[in-house]
């Protein structure tokens, strides 16, 4: 069998940084397993991430934004999720198909079922086994990124993340645009409650990432470690 387990969550959650230590953690452990992300992860979903992410493209309409995040999670499925869960290991993603359903279906307003159809074919009806939610503040989680791109000074010692993000196009949206992200998120997390974990981003990395590892260690028993049946 294999194990697909993904991460959502606010900006500046730490869904990098933890999706990092969780594979390293399994990697130490000699299971199967590689970490992306979206969009991303494979040449091409990462040519097209330069141009969907880039905070020059304002002018970007809602639909085109939509179809390039699909056509990079389709490259992305194809080329290296599928072909990886197929030979029975472990595949860890910084975000998914649930991002845009948050992002471009209850950010911007786009027509769920239509976004439904969109990504049924980007991904083959792929979905997570797993999904973790890091749950914060949005507005916290924005002054983090700016404080991790010296955009702003830091008014506190001590920091969560261990990652610096990016500053992109989708992070300089006003307030009302995460929040309603964030909403989105919750009402998806209430429609599938069995799949999420929500987990508190505000504690220290290494307690979080306790927490995440704990979740994940009764389902690696789907999943053969490396050299196990030489």
């Amino acid at each position: 069998m294999s194990l697909f387990i993904t991460f959502e969550g606010p900006e500046g959650a730490g869904k990098s940084t933890q999706a990092r230590l969780l594979y390293e953690r399994l990697q130490a452990m000699d299971y199967p397993v590689i970490l992306t992300r979206e969009p991303g992860g494979t040449r091409i979903s990462e040519m097209i991430r330069r141009i969907v992410m880039d905070l020059r493209h304002t002018e970007m309409a809602p639909t085109t934004e939509t179809l390039l995040f699909s056509a990079a999670r389709a490259q992305l499925v194809s080329e290296l999720i599928r072909p990886y869960l197929n030979t029975g290991g472990i595949v860890l993603c910084d975000r998914y198909a649930d991002s845009t359903f948050a992002h471009q279906g209850y950010g911007l307003g786009r027509d769920l079922d239509e976004l439904q159809a969109i990504t049924t074919v980007a991904t083959g009806g792929l979905m997570p086994d797993l999904t973790f939610y890091l749950d914060l503040p949005v507005d916290d989680g924005l002054y983090r990124k700016q404080v991790a791109k010296g955009r702003v000074e830091q008014s506190s010692p001590g920091s969560t993340f261990t990652t610096p993000p990016e500053w992109n196009r989708l992070d300089a949206r006003d307030l009302a645009y995460h929040q309603r992200v964030a909403a989105g998120f919750a009402e998806l997390m209430r429609r599938d409650p069995d799949r999420w974990r929500q987990l508190t981003a505000e504690q220290p990395v290494s307690a979080l990432a306790e927490q995440i590892a704990q979740e994940v260690e009764p389902m690696l028993k789907r999943v053969t470690r490396l050299g196990a049946d030489a």
